[in-house]
Formats: structure tokens, C-alpha cells, sequence
């Protein structure tokens, strides 16, 4: 379950950070009543446009984005803003591809640009708590188990 109070992640490659920044000070109001969670320089930015301590993790190169995933995987973060920069190769690449794909896994919304995160933060679904249909991976577990 989602509950109303949500657990956002914001992430931005450098070349998005400035549309991040726009978008959290668009939307400051709402995003003050939730805990965020941001890597690296993103945080520190986005600490200093909100005026409000966030939690903040490594850099994404130096494992931020695997920080995040974890937090997904345990069930803490509920939501994730994820401004990546589709024109520039990076060399953790890798590292967002797991990101994005453990944030498929455990079924939560992701926003990869301006346009989605607008309509995630505005949805009615956005303001209360919300029953996450997270998938049951028992089946799957078992039958790794059985062939190792």
C-alpha cells in the first residue's frame, strides 16, 4: 500500500537538473509534505530550492541509483522522478537500467520527464492512500530454489 504520505525519489542526469529544479519549485507546495530522496548533487540542489532537509545518497556513478533501487526493493520509496538525459551515453548506464527495471518489478510510477511527473502529482490517486497491486514473486522464488 501506498500511503497518502508518499516517499518520493527525484533523480536528474546533469543535463536535467535544471528541468528538475523547475519542476520541484513548481510544484514546492506539494512535494514539502512528502520525505524526497535524491542522489548526489541532485539533493543539494534540491535542498536549496525547497529550503527543507531531504534524504540524500551517493552520486549516481558512485551507487545513488543502486541506493534508490534497494529503497524500492524494501519497499520505502513509493514513487520515483527520474529526469534522465536520453541524448547523452553515461557510463553507469547500466546502473539506470537497473533502476528503472526494479521500479517495474515492485510496480511503482516512475515520470522520465516533465509531462508525466505533472500528471503523477496532479492525479487524484496522488493525494490519498493507494492499494499497489505488488506482484507475488513467491512462484518465481520457489522455482529458482527447486533449479539451483
Amino acid at each position: 500500500m501506498i500511503g497518502q504520505h508518499k516517499n518520493i525519489a527525484l533523480v536528474a542526469h546533469d543535463r536535467k537538473k535544471t528541468d528538475l529544479l523547475d519542476w520541484v519549485q513548481y510544484n514546492q507546495e506539494t512535494l514539502r509534505q512528502h520525505s524526497l530522496f535524491a542522489t548526489g548533487t541532485t539533493g543539494t540542489l534540491i535542498e536549496q530550492t525547497l529550503k527543507t532537509p531531504i534524504t540524500k545518497f551517493n552520486s549516481g556513478p558512485l551507487g545513488g541509483d543502486q541506493q534508490i533501487g534497494s529503497r524500492i526493493s524494501e519497499g520505502i520509496i513509493d514513487l520515483l522522478i527520474f529526469f534522465w538525459d536520453p541524448m547523452e551515453s553515461l557510463s553507469h548506464d547500466t546502473d539506470i537500467k537497473a533502476l528503472l527495471r526494479i521500479s517495474v518489478v515492485w510496480n511503482i510510477p516512475v515520470a522520465n520527464n516533465r509531462i508525466t511527473a505533472d500528471y503523477l502529482i496532479s492525479s487524484p490517486l496522488f493525494s490519498r492512500a493507494y492499494i499497489n497491486q505488488t506482484p507475488d514473486y513467491s512462484t518465481y522464488l520457489q522455482r529458482k530454489t527447486q533449479v539451483m
